[in-house]
């Protein structure tokens, strides 16, 4: 009885450290997580939040999915690049400039106007062991629910390649078709990524981050996804974001 009493204390006690581990990394983490977004002065609404990015280098800089960026702005709306800082209606916009961007690996770097902001770390280049268990903080909903970020925790389900097989020849695009011929791997995870969770940071539990959250798999549609999410999220590993920040003069 006491050795059965002794094992479930040490459950607890292990338990009760992991949570507050994970509290102490969402706290940790919240500060450099931003929305990406455009700013029209004559629109309504002002503000249109596209995804999200995280802060990095020097703390001016921010990282995000190639496909969240405005592909035009329109001059004669005075519409702006913009990176939302703060939460809720506390937020500030701040006007972005894009350093660099790969469409092939999705990803963006963007300068940002103002003080500097606390940065994230990045892991190194090795890719990490499927099993790991992970987190990733954004603003799924984004556009519906506002700038509060969200936190999801997942595990490294795989490691695969970028290119998702499809039913019929007829459904790939040339973009997939490139990319057959020289696939690179991505992560899968078991977590649920949600439309505006596209740039969210992916970290491992000291807060490294080890990848770029960019697509969740969908079933049928997009709308389907929010009532019947597939579970299936894929991110771009870090080690390609550190290559754009090399070739961008981005410094760690």
């Amino acid at each position: 009885m006491r050795i059965l009493t002794s094992l479930i204390a040490l459950f607890l006690l292990v338990n009760t450290a992991y949570g507050h581990d994970m509290v102490s990394l969402v706290k940790k983490v919240k500060p450099s997580v931003v929305g990406i977004g455009v700013y029209t002065p004559l629109g309504n609404p002002k503000n249109e939040l596209r995804g999200t990015g995280f802060v990095i280098g020097n703390g001016h800089y921010v990282a995000t999915n190639h496909h969240v960026l405005p592909e035009v702005l329109d001059p004669e709306r005075l519409q702006e690049m913009v990176v939302f800082v703060g939460v809720g209606r506390d937020a500030k916009a701040r006007k972005a400039t894009i350093v660099g961007s790969s469409r092939y690996h999705d990803l963006a770097i963007l300068k940002i106007e103002g003080e500097r902001l606390p940065a994230m770390s990045l892991a190194g280049d090795d890719f990490y062991p499927e099993g790991s268990e992970v987190g990733f903080t954004g603003f799924p909903i984004g556009a519906i629910l506002g700038l509060f970020p969200v936190t999801h925790k997942a595990m490294l389900a795989s490691i695969t390649p970028v290119v998702i097989p499809v039913k019929d020849t007829r459904e790939m695009s040339i973009t997939m078709l490139k990319r057959l011929r020289d696939p690179y791997m991505v992560y899968q995870l078991d977590g649920t990524a949600y439309p505006g969770n596209s740039g969210s940071a992916l970290y491992d539990e000291t807060g490294k981050v080890i990848g770029v959250i960019n697509k969740v798999f969908v079933q049928s549609t997009k709308e389907a996804v929010i009532s019947n999410p597939s579970g299936i999220t894929y991110a771009i590993p870090v080690r390609h974001l550190r290559k754009l920040m090399r070739d961008n003069q981005v410094s760690e």
